[in-house]
């Protein structure tokens, strides 16, 4: 079934919306700098695919029989997985890296060696998540089966004890999505003409899908088993630990950003309109936190400004710090809100208090219906 066509109030506040696109633009203007990439970003980059890699080619090429040398590499690479996902990959995808199309394929073509498909991807978080941020039925990140993470969908018991396994989720995230989800999704998408709109089939997709999931397990798990001389059951306990260090440090940095008690959540009428234009939607379903902690905002490739980065999607995070600033005091003089924590402590607390709300049916907070 295809995802009903969604409105936006093209008319609301587009004063506002004017004034903030000629702010940001005239800050790049004026400081004759690039909306992509910049020295900064390029070691960065350097720094986080070798983060992986190098772990990955010393226990391939160097195996040692040290139990403890072995599972600081997983752990080596659960780190340097993360980075690429949320720093590098990520802009990449979004066509935020470099104004150059090819480099950004090349680069946002790393989520294949974390064990993801790339286009599968760009559905979910381009096309679904950033296009309809928080809206029921459209938005696939609040829709998973064993959480409920919007006050829209149905209740039922076993969420009553989501504040307790919801971590153990988020770890398994990334594991799921090396081995099911791909598969799942590719399927789904093509049922709702998603994959059609990418000028795909979905036996092309599912070959691509078979064919870089061969490979992963086979440079990731596989190789291991043949080179590393210590027993198997330790090898896939470290392969597991990856998948679950990398599950929880993404699950513990997106869902801040939009599964807050300050978030609005909306569910579509039946005309499917929704009562807010494009931008100001998203600041109403989006939250920075921790804005004033520059090493933290590195790390996670400034993700804790997913206000800016919701808004400016195709301009590289690397930026976000300086437009924030722009952002939020355009927001402010428009009288519209600007929602953040100032610490990554403060954003935690909130979303554990809408998890546990939501499990236990409190609806003690404000819905947001279009």
């Amino acid at each position: 079934m295809k995802k009903p066509r969604v409105h936006f109030n093209t008319k609301d506040n587009m004063d506002f919306v004017k004034e903030l696109r000629q702010r940001v633009g005239l800050y790049f203007k004026e400081n004759n700098i690039s909306r992509h990439a910049n020295t900064s970003m390029r070691v960065k980059t350097i720094f986080m695919v070798l983060l992986y890699f190098t772990p990955l080619a010393w226990m391939l090429l160097s195996p040692s029989e040290n139990l403890l040398v072995n599972y600081l590499e997983w752990f080596l690479m659960a780190l340097g997985m993360s980075g690429i996902g949320l720093s590098i990959m990520h802009d990449a995808n979004h066509g935020a890296y470099s104004k150059n199309k090819r480099t950004n394929q090349l680069l946002g073509y790393l989520v294949n060696f974390l064990g993801a498909y790339h286009l599968n991807w760009k559905i979910q978080h381009n096309v679904l998540h950033h296009s309809f941020t928080n809206v029921h039925g459209m938005d696939e990140d609040l829709e998973n089966g064993v959480l409920r993470l919007s006050p829209n969908q149905p209740h039922k018991k076993i969420f009553k004890y989501q504040i307790i396994y919801a971590p153990i989720m988020y770890g398994l995230m990334t594991l799921y999505w090396v081995v099911a989800k791909d598969f799942l999704d590719a399927i789904r998408y093509a049922k709702e003409d998603l994959l059609k709109s990418q000028n795909i089939t979905l036996k092309r997709v599912l070959w691509y899908i078979s064919l870089n999931k061969m490979w992963y397990w086979v440079l990731t798990l596989i190789l291991p088993f043949v080179l590393v001389s210590i027993p198997w059951w330790h090898i896939v306990l470290g392969f597991l630990s990856m998948h679950f260090v990398t599950g929880l440090i993404l699950g513990f940095i997106f869902q801040p950003a939009h599964v807050l008690e300050e978030t609005n959540f909306v569910e579509l009428n039946d005309s499917s309109n929704i009562e807010n234009n494009w931008a100001i939607h998203q600041l109403l379903t989006t939250a920075n936190f921790a804005n004033g902690n520059k090493v933290f905002s590195w790390l996670i490739g400034c993700l804790n400004f997913q206000v800016e980065h919701h808004l400016f999607p195709h301009i590289c995070h690397i930026h976000y710090p300086k437009i924030a600033k722009i952002v939020k005091q355009t927001a402010l003089e428009f009288n519209i809100p600007y929602k953040e924590h100032k610490s990554y402590l403060g954003a935690i607390k909130s979303h554990f208090n809408l998890l546990y709300k939501l499990g236990t049916g409190r609806h003690d907070y404000l819905l947001n219906p279009s």
